[in-house]
C-alpha cells in the first residue's frame, strides 16, 4: 500500500532506508522511542528487514522529491474494549509518529498523519483513533489538535519509559486524545 499526498509519499519500508532511519532513531526525541533507539547503521540495516513484511499499517514517510525517509507513522487494529475477545470488532487504532527533527516544523506530520487518518478511516475501517503524547511534547499535542482531535484526558505518573539517575523509573504525564470517523468526516465536510 503507498499513500500519496502532494509533498510525501508513505509507502512500506524498503532496506535501502537505513541510513535515514538511522539518521533519526540513533538519538530518539522523545522517551517513548527509546526502546526504539538504533546503535549502528548495522542494526539500521537489520531493523529494516525486520519492516520488509509491514505493508498495511507501518509506512515510512518520504518526500516525493528525492525519497528521502523523514520519518514514520503506523497504528495497528485493536479492540476498543480493554477485555475484548479475539471475536472483537477491531476498529480502533493508535496512532504512532516519528519525525527527522532536521524535518520538523514544516507541516510534514500533519500532511502524513492527515493522510494516515483518512486511509485508516476511509479503507480499514475505524471508528476510533486515539493517540498518546507525554506533557512535555507540545509539537505533538499541537498535531493532534490540528487534526481535530480531542483532549481526552492526563493520564499523571502514567508510564516509565526511562530511569532517574538512581535507577528508579522516570514516570511521565501522558496526554491522550482522540477523533471518531463521524467526527473526522464532519471536519472534512467542513
Amino acid at each position: 500500500m503507498v499513500i500519496e499526498t502532494k509533498r510525501l509519499i508513505l509507502r512500506p519500508f524498503l532496506e535501502g532506508d537505513a541510513a535515514d532511519v538511522y539518521e533519526y532513531l540513533k538519538a530518539p526525541a522523545v522517551n517513548c522511542f527509546v526502546s526504539m533507539k538504533l546503535h549502528s547503521l548495522d542494526e539500521a540495516r537489520k531493523e529494516m528487514k525486520k519492516r520488509l513484511g509491514e505493508t498495511e499499517y507501518y509506512f515510512a514517510i518520504t518526500l516525493r522529491d528525492g525519497g528521502k525517509v523523514i520519518g514514520e507513522i503506523n497504528a495497528y487494529p485493536e479492540t476498543g474494549e480493554p477485555h475484548g475477545d479475539e471475536n472483537a470488532v477491531r476498529d480502533t487504532f493508535s496512532p504512532c509518529w516519528m519525525m527527522n527533527k532536521n524535518f520538523q516544523g514544516k507541516g510534514y506530520a500533519f500532511e502524513a498523519a492527515h493522510a494516515f487518518f483518512d486511509y485508516l478511516f476511509s479503507q480499514k475501517g475505524a471508528r476510533r483513533i486515539y493517540a498518546y503524547t507525554e506533557d512535555y511534547n507540545l509539537s505533538s499535542q499541537h498535531l493532534c489538535e490540528k487534526l481535530g482531535m480531542r483532549r481526552e484526558g492526563t493520564f499523571l505518573e502514567f508510564i516509565s519509559f526511562v530511569s532517574n539517575p538512581d535507577g528508579t523509573p522516570k514516570y511521565e504525564n501522558t496526554v491522550q486524545y482522540a477523533i471518531l470517523k463521524k467526527e473526522w468526516e464532519l471536519q472534512r465536510s467542513n
